[in-house]
């Protein structure tokens, strides 16, 4: 394996990671904001009597939500504990460590 080959492997992978970052933070943001619009507006609608919300019924329709998607990440290929090293090698470990770093750089700055 060549010095130049590796460089570009890092390189890339920390700028893909850096960019893959940035871009989930924002997307996290907007969905973050129009949720709390939603919620701001059905809480002013049940302010003014126009609405009328079982707020228990709500958390409880949430947590088993949660719950479910909590399990269902549990059954997706390559979530499971054992198929981490099989990224590992298949990736190489410059590309990963470095594709991390880079998420966590451009999550933060996003």
């Amino acid at each position: 394996m060549n010095l130049e080959s590796v460089g570009l492997t890092i390189g890339g992978g920390f700028f893909a990671g850096a960019l893959i970052g940035y871009a989930l933070k924002k997307v996290v943001k907007l969905v973050v904001v129009v949720v709390g619009l939603f919620f701001a507006g059905i809480a002013y609608l049940q302010y003014q009597q126009m609405l009328n919300i079982n707020w228990n019924k709500v958390q409880v329709a949430s947590q088993n939500t949660l719950s479910t998607l909590a399990n269902a990440t549990t059954q997706v290929p390559g979530f499971n504990s054992g198929d981490h090293t099989a990224a590992l090698s298949n990736l190489g470990v410059p590309l990963t460590g470095s594709m991390s770093m880079g998420f966590a750089i451009g999550f933060m700055k996003g």
